[in-house]
């Protein structure tokens, strides 16, 4: 599905065949790359896109100034964490502005004192969360397992941001925030129920999608492909591993 890619910084002319683009992505932020429309290697891409290269590249932190009013919520958030004794630094681990979205990456342990902070501050007053979402990247080692917070500000609107908590697969515990977003308790079931990621303090953590005794979590990339078949008006679909390959 994805292939390393050697280290070393690569020359302008490298950077298209690599899929790096520009804006400070270099050779170090590559974790992957993925080969063809699909991932597929060989004569299986029928796509028509069997030479298309595709950098997976960790988030680049951006540089001040971050623009518009990122700036202004950054130094907010870090005063108010500041207040709360907790330094900016060990909160938010990356500052990403990327195609005139921003992501902070957050430490785990202090995810819940950034949403209430976000939520209950005057000046940020991001009150409305979108939900939860999970993304697994098997080759970040350390970070296999990434939870996605949507906020959106009503107030300031409209401000949305992104907040990210990155965790490894041997440890993938992150405290729940339901107790400041209380939507996100189905879309943490959800995201565990896909993903496996461990929301402690959560009311009741179960699958929400999948029957209870199912075995494992179906959106990780390392999932086997397969499943069982379906019957659709009179015809019969074959789990996915059984289907017709063109290799």
């Amino acid at each position: 599905m994805t292939t390393p890619v050697p280290a070393g910084a690569p020359d302008p002319a490298d950077r298209r065949e690599l899929g790096l683009r520009d804006g400070g992505q270099t050779v170090d932020d590559l974790i992957a790359q993925r080969q063809g429309l699909f991932g597929v290697e060989g004569t299986g891409d029928t796509s028509g896109f069997g030479g298309l290269r595709t950098a997976v590249v960790l988030s680049v932190p951006s540089v001040r100034p971050y623009g518009g009013w990122f700036d202004e919520v950054v130094d907010i958030l870090a005063e108010v964490l500041e207040d709360a004794g907790i330094a900016f630094d060990d909160a938010v681990r990356k500052v990403v502005v990327d195609r005139g979205e921003l992501t902070l990456e957050i430490a785990r342990e202090h995810l819940v004192t950034v949403c209430q902070s976000l939520r209950d501050e005057q000046d940020l007053r991001f009150e409305l969360s979108l939900g939860v979402s999970g993304v697994h990247y098997p080759t970040d080692a350390g970070r296999e397992l990434h939870a996605v917070y949507h906020l959106r500000s009503i107030t300031h609107g409209p401000r949305s941001l992104r907040l990210e908590v990155a965790v490894p697969d041997a440890d993938p515990h992150i405290p729940s925030t339901t107790a400041v977003y209380p939507t996100h308790d189905w879309h943490e079931r959800e995201t565990w129920d896909f993903f496996g990621i461990v929301f402690d303090g959560h009311p009741a953590l179960a699958r929400i999608e999948m029957p209870d005794d199912w075995v494992g979590h179906p959106q990780r990339k390392d999932y086997p492909l397969g499943g069982i078949p379906v019957e659709y008006k009179g015809a019969t679909v074959p789990p996915a591993d059984e289907r017709r390959t063109y290799r």
